[in-house]
């Protein structure tokens, strides 16, 4: 029997409906997940053969981020990290979020999960907050495994910078942590426009690419100098400006704004996205 005033069933929870446990495994499972989170882990194994393989000379002290990605096993992660902002790291937040919604519209599933029922806001937020968990464990991921081959592969020495200065290893440490969780924050506008376009459309290769080539698209208008002052409100714009933090002396003007401008920008597009599903007229 159903409850007259409200139409549910007797004992129905909106809180026990779509655990986040229960997204969380059903994530996890999925062979797209495995995949992303093996290349992540792939990723320093690849930079490692390709530097053993190289004719360059190792243990250089000065240079550009190449030149110095076997002085040390910081310096390592360092170019693990550089070498993936710009493109990997978002390909693998806007999987994670582009592939939300969208998944379950292809598979036809949506409906039947709104009709248990899961009130529309409680879907989305569960949906939203697994794939930021996910996006998160893949940009620790990555340069926790860089980490651990550089250090058994070069040592763990100082942190050199381009500018030839040289940090302690628990200070570089440090600051690569916080450089990862900037690029985290600078990457939230990522997460909100793939969450936006998952919301839109039901295919979610669409939703994933679309969002890396907006992605493309700002990084290529932000190097048109002709531009000027307009490529700071470009979302890809201080998109490095994680790079400045590992200085003897970080300045923190970029830093910060790279922070607003992302955050400004991904909670614009989840606000849209959350008003979008809930008047979107789900059919599949």
């Amino acid at each position: 029997m159903t409850d007259v005033s409200t139409g549910a069933a007797p004992g129905y929870r909106v809180g026990r409906t779509l655990s986040l446990r229960v997204e969380w495994l059903r994530q996890v499972r999925r062979v797209r997940t495995r995949v992303t989170l093996g290349l992540l882990v792939a990723v320093p194994l690849l930079l490692l053969l390709a530097f053993e393989l190289g004719t360059g000379s190792p243990n250089r002290r000065s240079g550009d981020l190449v030149d110095l990605g076997t002085s040390s096993g910081l310096n390592f992660v360092t170019f693990a990290i550089f070498s993936s902002a710009n493109f990997l790291f978002v390909v693998v937040v806007a999987l994670f979020f582009g592939d939300t919604v969208a998944s379950e519209a292809s598979w036809s599933s949506l409906k039947y999960l709104l009709a248990i029922p899961v009130p529309r806001s409680r879907l989305l937020r569960q949906k939203a907050i697994i794939a930021a968990a996910l996006s998160l464990l893949g940009l620790l991921l990555l340069p926790l495994v860089a980490l651990g081959v550089g250090v058994a592969t070069y040592g763990g020495g100082e942190l050199v910078t381009i500018f030839g200065e040289a940090l302690p290893f628990e200070t570089g440490a440090m600051r690569l942590f916080l450089s990862v969780c900037f690029i985290a924050v600078q990457l939230t506008w990522v997460a909100g426009l793939a969450l936006l376009l998952s919301v839109v459309t039901d295919a979610p290769l669409g939703a994933v690419g679309g969002t890396v080539l907006v992605s493309i698209l700002s990084q290529i208008l932000d190097s048109i100098t002709a531009l000027g002052d307009l490529r700071m409100y470009l979302p890809t714009h201080y998109s490095m400006a994680f790079l400045d933090l590992l200085t003897s002396d970080p300045s923190w003007k970029d830093i910060s704004w790279g922070a607003f401008s992302a955050l400004a920008y991904g909670t614009v597009f989840i606000l849209y996205a959350a008003r979008r599903f809930a008047r979107k007229d789900v059919t599949s």
